[in-house]
Order: C-alpha cells, then sequence, then structure tokens
C-alpha cells in the first residue's frame, strides 16, 4: 500500500508515529511562517503542517500544491494546539517530513465542498468530481449499508438471492420497454426487464420458496425526481404464504433496516383500506405524519343557490389547524398555485375561525353565520383554524385536495423529514379502466390474484373486483408493492380474457408462464421495494438522484457520458436497423 492509514482514522493515539497519508489536497492556507495543508480521502481529512523548521525545498513544494491535486504524504503525528471537535482527526496534525504529487489537478469547475457553488447540470456533467462530495458520498456508503442489511436480513429467513435475465421478451403491459436489437436474429428483439415479475414465480414453480434479488430494472417513461430510466428494487417472492405472511415478513424488513442503519424503532405498521386512503387523503400513498383528513360537505353546503357546490359532484375540505391568519394575499396566492396545469383547479373557498370566535368565509354572500355554524361544527374548527374547500368531479376533486393537503402540511411544518409514518394500503382495484383505449388494465399487473370472494364479479362488475395487492408507504411515498399471483391456468386465462387479450395473443406473449402453471405451481406472492426510493427516505432527499451513483437528468440523458448518442453506421447495418429520425 502506499499508504500506513487513511485520512481519518489517525487520533491522538497515534502520537510520535510516522505515517504516510494518500489523498486529495482539499484547501492550503499560506500564513507565512505556517503553511497548512487538508488533505482528504473518503474516510475524512487531516491537517498537514509545515513551519519555519521546515525543508526550505519542502515549503516550495507545498506551496505549489493546488485544490484537488493527489498527493503521498510523510510526516510525524503531533497533538493540535488549536482542535477542531467537528472532525474525527480534529486533536491532530501531521508535520510533514516528504510530500509526493501522485496527480496534479485543474481547477475544478466548482467547488469540492459540502455547500457547493456548482448547479445540478454542472455537477451532473463532472460526476465523478460531485463524488468526492461528503453529501453523495454519504449517501453512497448509507446505499451499501442499507443492501448489506437487506441481505443479511433475508438471509436469515431462508431466502436465497437468484439473478434472472436482462435480456428478455418484450409484452404489451405496464410501461414502455426499452428494447435492445438482435444480430444473431434480424428483425428481433429483447427487451430489458422492467422487473423480474415472471421470472420469479417461475422460481416459485421451481421450488425455491424464498428468492430475492436487488436488481436492475428499466422503465422508458417520463422522468421526475423520483424516477429513472433503470432503477433498482428490492424483489422478493414466496411460496406456501398468505397475505398475511408477506406483510408480516417485510413489514419486519423494515423495521431492522430502519434500526440498523438509522437507529430508529418502528412500531407495527397500521393498515388501511384503499377506498379509505381515497375518501379520506385522495390518494393511494397518504402521508399520515399529520391528519387534515377530508371532510364531506355535499350534505352540508348544497341547496342554497352558489352553483360551484349546488353543480359539483364532491365538496370536500380540509381544516388547516393554526393557519386562520393567512392574509388575503397569501390565500390569493395558494388559490392561484391551485390554479396551475400541474393541479387544474378553478379556486379556493375558505372559511376562517377567527380567534374572537367569528366565522368569516369568501362566499358570505350565500353562507350566513347560521350556515358557517355548521361547517365549523363539521370540521370540528377551533377559534385560530383555517378550512378550505374544493369542489368538482370526484376524482379530479380528490387529486386536487390531496396536493393542496400535502402544500398546506408542508407550509404548517408537518413534513418533518426526521419523522417516519409507515403504514400498508390493502385492497387495490384489481383493473382500472382506460377512456383512450376503451378497456380495462391491470392495476398492478396481470399476475395478480384477485379476491377470491370478488371472482364471480369478473364478469358482472370488473371494476369492482379487489385485488389481493398491498402497497407499503413511508412519508407519503410508495416505497414498495406486490400481491399474492394467480397460480393457476384457468384464472390466469380469465384475467388475460378480462384485459383484451385474445387467447393467441396471451399464448403468443405469455403461454410459457402458463404452460408452467400446469405442472404444479404453489400458491404464491411477494413484493418489490423502490431500493432508490427507500435510500433516498433514508437520505431525507426528495430527489433519488443523489443515491445513484451515475443517474441520468430529466430527458433521461447521462450528460457525462453524452449518452443516448447515436451509433456507427457499420452497427448499424449489421443490426438491420435504418433510422427514420
Amino acid at each position: 500500500m502506499l499508504r500506513t492509514h487513511t485520512c481519518g482514522e489517525l487520533t491522538i493515539s497515534n502520537l510520535g508515529q510516522t505515517v504516510t497519508l494518500c489523498g486529495w489536497v482539499q484547501k492550503s492556507r499560506d500564513l507565512g511562517g505556517t503553511t497548512f495543508i487538508d488533505v482528504r480521502d473518503r474516510y475524512g481529512l487531516t491537517q498537514l503542517v509545515l513551519n519555519t523548521d521546515s525543508d526550505d525545498a519542502l515549503r516550495g513544494k507545498s506551496r505549489e500544491l493546488g485544490r484537488e491535486f493527489v498527493i503521498k504524504v510523510t510526516g510525524k503525528v503531533i497533538e493540535r494546539t488549536n482542535k477542531n471537535a467537528k472532525m474525527a482527526t480534529g486533536d491532530i496534525e501531521i508535520v510533514v517530513s516528504d510530500i509526493e504529487v501522485l496527480n496534479g489537478a485543474k481547477i475544478p469547475p466548482f467547488l469540492i465542498e459540502d455547500d457547493t457553488d456548482g448547479g445540478e447540470e454542472l455537477r451532473a456533467k463532472y460526476r465523478y468530481l460531485d463524488l468526492r462530495r461528503n453529501p453523495i458520498r454519504n449517501n453512497l456508503i448509507m446505499r451499501h449499508k442499507l443492501a448489506q442489511e437487506v441481505r443479511r436480513y433475508l438471509d436469515s429467513l431462508d431466502f436465497i438471492e437468484v439473478e434472472t435475465p436482462v435480456l428478455i421478451k418484450s409484452t404489451p403491459e405496464g410501461a414502455r420497454d426499452f428494447v435492445v436489437p438482435s444480430r444473431m436474429n434480424p428483425g428481433e428483439f429483447y427487451a430489458l426487464p422492467q422487473s423480474p415479475q415472471t421470472f420469479k414465480q417461475l422460481l416459485m414453480v421451481s421450488g425455491f420458496d424464498r428468492y430475492f434479488q436487488i436488481v436492475k430494472c428499466f422503465r422508458d417513461e417520463d422522468l421526475r425526481a423520483d424516477r429513472q430510466p433503470e432503477f433498482t428494487q428490492i424483489d422478493c417472492e414466496m411460496s406456501f404464504i398468505t397475505q398475511e405472511d408477506i406483510l408480516n415478513t417485510f413489514e419486519g424488513m423494515a423495521r431492522h433496516l430502519f434500526k440498523n442503519v438509522k437507529g430508529i424503532e418502528l412500531g407495527d405498521f397500521p393498515r388501511m383500506q384503499y377506498a379509505d386512503a381515497m375518501r379520506l387523503y385522495g390518494s393511494d400513498k397518504p402521508d399520515i405524519r399529520f391528519g387534515m383528513e377530508f371532510v364531506e360537505l355535499n350534505d352540508v353546503v348544497k341547496g342554497k343557490g352558489f352553483g360551484v357546490f349546488d353543480n359539483a359532484k364532491l365538496i370536500i375540505g380540509i381544516n388547516a389547524k393554526g393557519a386562520a391568519d393567512y392574509t388575503r394575499k397569501q390565500l390569493d396566492e395558494l388559490t392561484e398555485w391551485l390554479k396551475r396545469p400541474q393541479i387544474g383547479a378553478t379556486g379556493l373557498i375558505y372559511m376562517r375561525h377567527n380567534a374572537d370566535g367569528t366565522l368569516k368565509s369568501s362566499v358570505d354572500k350565500f353562507y350566513n353565520e347560521d350556515e358557517l355554524t355548521n361547517w365549523a361544527a363539521t370540521f370540528n374548527t377551533e377559534p385560530g383554524d383555517l378550512v378550505l374547500v374544493l369542489a368538482g368531479q370526484t376524482d379530479k376533486v380528490r387529486k386536487q385536495m390531496s396536493e393542496l393537503r400535502l402544500e398546506m402540511g408542508g407550509r404548517l411544518g408537518y413534513r418533518d423529514k426526521n419523522v417516519y409514518a409507515p403504514l400498508w394500503v390493502l385492497d387495490f382495484p384489481l383493473l382500472e379502466w382506460d377512456e383512450e383505449s376503451q378497456r380495462y388494465h391491470a392495476m398492478h399487473h396481470p399476475f395478480t390474484s384477485p379476491k377470491p370472494e370478488d371472482i364471480p364479479m369478473l364478469e358482472t362488475d370488473p371494476g369492482a373486483v379487489r385485488a389481493n395487492a398491498y402497497d407499503m408507504v413511508v412519508n407519503g411515498i410508495e416505497v414498495g408493492g406486490g400481491s399474492i399471483r394467480i397460480h393457476d391456468r384457468a384464472l390466469q386465462s380469465l384475467m388475460f380474457k378480462h384485459l383484451g387479450f385474445s387467447p393467441e395473443e396471451a399464448q403468443k406473449q405469455f403461454g410459457f408462464l402458463m404452460d408452467a402453471f400446469e405442472f404444479g405451481a404453489p400458491p404464491h406472492g411477494g413484493i418489490a421495494l423502490g431500493f432508490d426510493r427507500l435510500c433516498s427516505i433514508f437520505a431525507g432527499l426528495d430527489s433519488i438522484r443523489d443515491v445513484i451513483a451515475f443517474p441520468k437528468n430529466n430527458s433521461g440523458r447521462d450528460v457525462m457520458i453524452d449518452t443516448p448518442s447515436t451509433i456507427a453506421e457499420t452497427q448499424m447495418n449489421e443490426l438491420k436497423i435504418r433510422t427514420t429520425v
């Protein structure tokens, strides 16, 4: 090794030792008689010192060191006179006897500091420099620890890790596939897996009753802060189990991870029906760190001559406790926020419960004080509270109110990233109607089992059939979802029929799975947890990009290596492909 120690391990116990460190120059301070240099590696930072007793040639060499130079330095460990309690090595410094420049460095395009002056696009272009910063490096160290604890927990329960193929068959359900042309089979294509779904089911058929994999998945879909074209799942499947077994197993894993990585003890996860989540929060992934549940007002406010309410399918509101002092300017700004195309509300109605007990609303023309008293009773308001109301089509207004609830939760300080509120959401609809294609689609995927008691409704009322499905939600983020699977050919064929597949199409796309079901498939089910999302929650981040070593931007581009990009004409010819762009 070129070094005897790392830059993060020397302490007062090493006094008097001669050591050799290797790392990057963080910064240098020449104070005339004394020169201080901070040298850094991934383990920490150590202060070097040269003074008037040092060799002149050595001091001259030290003055030539720039930021990010890679150096090897030898010296004696001494006690610092001005100790730094914020540094692990803050009790000591190294009196330098030799410096070797292993590599020089250009001036970096942004500061390699915790608080950098580099914008997101610039840091993405020079990601290898961004990864030198403590916040990003610490995120990746935490990600590593999380992965190790996942493996430790699942191994203790007799799960085995099995790798599944990356070049698979394109199927029509879910997001768009990334496809890969086959040179040896001209005109034919592989797809990159959106998940290992069918393979893990085949592993259950094969008798591997407890499988997991920390696996790359690929989806060609529009991107946002918590999506990447390639992402990582903790993918799991179990045989001979019920839904309760899966919930207990992976609730236990979540508690294990929070305890062993974050040092936080989580209690039992509450459980909520999908229908209740939509009714009370307008979301299938409710943030339950705070209340502010929806209150329905149809029976309270209709029939008073106010057209907005009288013509609405649903009128709902929330009680923003303590927000009655919101000014008219703040309320107008909130209304404009709701009117943005991303949310699409037409307006906002409010009622203040003033500190003196009086009630004041934006619709006083239509509702007198006695009627507003009914509003206050319905919302159980107290002096100082602010009621916010939206009206419209049921699905739209629930979604709009969900966004408003989260916004107010943030503004009022209820969404503390150091507080964790997990839950299970259960009993999703099996199917959802798509207006564009005029047919049902699987809400999760076509291998999800319906509730046994709801199977007869597949013929009579498909939209009412509930799935044997469940999602794990933490702080309003869906971190994982799964289901009990279909494990017999007859029910799987029936499911494909209701999804609009002809028997021939179903056999062509999924015949390998249905054929496998005829050779003794056990009852099975599983879950896939979004590993990147889990890491971002543990790191207290809104975006998953900074828990991924080399992420893509919102256009799906890696600006560091400039990809996607065109390929050589000779490659195109070998693949028998032409572009029409």
